[in-house]
């Protein structure tokens, strides 16, 4: 989960991801958007005093080890790490988090965690929340990435909007444009997420994409900015459906991201196929079972 520009992005975003649903039709016609199985992620936010960020980054590498273990057993698709770049006075320094298919694999993977103890400077932090939330719409290109930049934005749909809002708004007009973007290599990940367990109004929904270079984060505001220009109807639209008071975004490093798959998971590639992925064969990091290291090393 993941990043955005608190400022020109802000109201950009606002009025591009979300204008213009209907309007769309052009990106409508250029591909059929059908929803995916759930993907759900557990995602953690944490508030670090300034002295102590040196030994948060120290603390998630300690957990790395745990999470590429479950990525290799086809328990999670994805984890991640963020600090945020834009803070504010109660918000979060630092996040984590982690993609599984099924609740059952964040949950399991948290306990995990949770048994294998916990970093000392989680003591130091002043303020935590837990969120889990699940997505039909996403997709990614699979990789290790170190560096990038998380952009993602909140925003609640109006008491009166169609019970299908957040489906027709992503199948119309937020996964042609994502999908654009990924094929362009300007991003590497997005998703459209709700929350499985409601801890906020169950009206939100948020819109999160990854880019591997600060200038995906420019490419994806110039195609935010063609959108708009091409869908006149996009005000109209968005103000009968989404109460933008309470839209946020959010900007924030990536510090490491992992999106790969055992290449013996059966499941995992059954899965990947059915969501029409392709399987491409480069590889940014190799996992090596015990035999076959041994074998490579004689």
């Amino acid at each position: 989960m993941k990043r955005r520009n608190s400022s020109v992005l802000s109201g950009l975003c606002a009025i591009a991801v979300l204008g213009g649903i209907w309007s769309s039709a052009v990106h409508a016609q250029a591909m059929e958007v059908k929803e995916k199985p759930r993907m759900y992620t557990y995602f953690a936010t944490w508030q670090f005093p300034r002295a102590r960020w040196g030994e948060v980054e120290k603390a998630t590498a300690t957990t790395q080890k745990l999470l590429d273990q479950a990525i290799s057993g086809g328990t999670l698709v994805a984890y991640g790490d963020d600090s945020n770049l834009v803070h504010q006075p109660e918000g979060p320094t630092h996040d984590n988090w982690w993609s599984a298919l099924s609740e059952a694999g964040v949950l399991d993977v948290l306990d995990s965690v949770t048994k294998g103890g916990s970093p000392p400077v989680l003591a130091s932090a002043t303020k935590h929340a837990d969120a889990i939330y699940v997505s039909r719409f996403y997709n990614w290109r699979a990789g290790s990435y170190k560096g990038a930049y998380t952009h993602a934005a909140s925003y609640k749909l109006k008491a009166d909007a169609p019970e299908d809002a957040v489906e027709s708004i992503s199948k119309n007009f937020i996964v042609p444009l994502m999908e654009k973007l990924l094929a362009a290599g300007a991003i590497v990940e997005y998703e459209v997420d709700v929350e499985a367990i409601h801890t906020e109004s169950p009206d939100m929904f948020w819109v999160d994409y990854i880019c591997p270079t600060s200038a995906g984060l420019d490419k994806a505001n110039v195609a935010l900015g063609e959108a708009m220009k091409a869908n006149p109807f996009a005000g109209p639209a968005l103000g009968s459906m989404v109460d933008l008071t309470p839209h946020r975004d959010f900007l924030s490093r990536t510090k490491s991201v992992c999106v790969l798959v055992n290449e013996q998971h059966e499941r995992a590639h059954s899965f990947y196929r059915m969501c029409n992925f392709k399987m491409r064969g480069v590889y940014d990091s190799i996992f090596l079972h015990q035999a076959e290291a041994s074998k490579l090393a004689s």
